[in-house]
């Protein structure tokens, strides 16, 4: 059995997996990381290794419970990949950003992937039918646009997500919305068509916190599901302990 751990700036989400297949899940705050921890291994005795990802989000004694409690495999840019990682400078590459693109293989092998995470930030990821990560782009998400106009100028409002229902707005907030939600859609749809035109057997894949919000007006992707990072990060695991 394996668990994977996936830290996040506030929360820490723990699943267990018997090879393939997701059998446990629990999302933890920071602070009973240890509780939590502990409480899976109890209950999955047969749990005897692990992966980390984003391992300097814990604190020592949380690092140590985990490094002590399971031969656990720390996700890093040296970490042997599932893929071939043609990006530059792989010391930079986000683990999220990994765990996705591994994620992309395991589901759909053999074809050209593009992967969309709208989060925090919009990341776009490609991976060859040949099995090749070429890198990919990054820009502001949506929260992230709406922090700037207010923050970056005198007199513009900081407003939450909203569906705008007319690409012409007719008031400050109504133009704020069109701008910078349609703004996205246009983004990826423009990227989506690009990467269509360049390469065939394209498969799209949407993912992330902004995902559902964005999926209904997007022209083309598949929606991943909640776990798809997990699975990636499974997969990852799984590739390590076969080598």
């Amino acid at each position: 059995m394996n668990l994977i751990i996936d830290v996040g700036n506030t929360l820490a989400k723990l699943a267990v997996f018997q090879n393939d297949e997701l059998i446990d899940k629990v999302q933890s705050v920071l602070d009973d990381f240890e509780i939590n921890f502990e409480i899976l291994l109890k209950k999955y005795p047969k749990i005897d290794k692990g992966i980390l990802s984003s391992v300097g989000l814990l604190n020592n004694k949380q690092l140590q419970l985990v490094q002590k409690s399971l031969n656990v495999l720390i996700l890093n840019g040296e970490t042997s990949l599932p893929f071939i990682n043609n990006y530059k400078t792989p010391q930079t590459l986000g683990v999220d950003r990994i765990a996705l693109v591994s994620a992309a293989v395991k589901n759909f092998p053999t074809q050209n992937i593009l992967i969309i995470d709208v989060g925090t930030c919009v990341t776009y990821d490609f991976l060859s039918e040949a099995n090749h990560y070429l890198g990919g782009a990054i820009s502001p998400g949506l929260r992230l646009r709406y922090t700037a106009l207010n923050n970056l100028t005198a007199n513009l409002p900081l407003l939450t997500k909203e569906m705008p229902e007319t690409i012409t707005g007719d008031t400050t907030k109504s133009a704020i919305h069109s701008g910078i939600v349609n703004g996205i859609l246009f983004e990826i749809d423009g990227v989506i068509e690009t990467y269509q035109n360049k390469y065939s057997n394209l498969t799209v894949i949407l993912t992330g916190g902004d995902a559902n919000f964005l999926s209904k007006q997007l022209k083309s992707s598949i929606f991943a599901h909640s776990n798809f990072l997990l699975e990636g990060l499974n997969h990852i695991l799984q590739y390590n302990s076969n080598e």
